[in-house]
């Protein structure tokens, strides 16, 4: 753990989800997938809807189950590594914020993408890149297994109850949770079934994030739309 952690107030860790979280890759990943599916004389909307809810390789076995799904990987690979390249990328509101504001060594990206996809979106959008990520190439179990965040929170030096994730899909949510971590969910108007906190967008979690991580002091300039899991449920602004 680093120095700033052992300040008090401090010692929580948060861990990031990428695309859906941070960074807004939708439209990119509809490009990536309608290009694959048109080399492979698929419909591209009915791919991608599958893709969405599946790993690559599942989603192969299911759009596909007549090609080598190798091939198919790497024809996605080389797709998806062009975008990042050529592709236009923006970063959710809050942010840069949030990345910079937060000490080095108390966070970590944890994502199903490949870091050198991750720092080049990071590049493009002028996010801080932290000294921990965990990728698709560090575990062999994907989200929604917990392995990713229990090994992001072992690298960072941390507890599982003293981490919390910051997600927007199902599979990170269920990861989290089984990793035994708080588990907040941003970017979408109804909350993820399991989430300890929904928030509707990153900006609007900005503060609490903040506060978890033990920096109460910035967080009393930031306004923020949430909703309680074990609240009314209604969306309201803090005051």
């Amino acid at each position: 753990m680093t120095s700033d952690l052992d300040q008090p107030g401090s010692g929580k860790c948060v861990l990031f989800d990428v695309d859906g979280t941070l960074i807004d890759a939708v439209d990119n990943q509809r490009r990536v997938w309608a290009t694959w599916a048109g080399r492979y004389g698929l419909d591209a909307a009915e791919v991608h809807q599958v893709a969405l809810r599946t790993r690559p390789m599942e989603t192969f076995a299911k759009v596909a189950p007549d090609r080598d799904p190798g091939e198919c990987l790497a024809a996605l690979h080389e797709l998806e590594d062009d975008d990042v390249r050529s592709g236009v990328y923006t970063a959710f509101d809050g942010a840069s914020e949030l990345l910079g504001g937060l000490p080095p060594g108390s966070w970590a990206l944890v994502t199903s993408n490949y870091e050198h996809r991750v720092r080049g979106r990071f590049a493009r959008t002028g996010l801080p890149f932290p000294s921990v990520i965990v990728d698709a190439a560090a575990v062999d179990e994907g989200k929604p297994s917990p392995v990713p965040f229990l090994l992001a929170a072992e690298r960072l030096g941390a507890r599982p109850e003293d981490c919390l994730v910051v997600e927007d899909a199902p599979s990170g949510v269920e990861a989290g949770l089984r990793a035994g971590m708080t588990v907040w969910g941003v970017n979408s108007a109804t909350a993820v079934v399991g989430v300890h906190r929904h928030f509707v967008s990153l900006r609007a979690a900005v503060a609490d994030i903040f506060a978890f991580a033990g920096l109460e002091a910035v967080t009393s300039a930031v306004p923020r739309l949430l909703t309680d899991r074990d609240g009314d449920g209604a969306r309201r602004e803090s005051p």
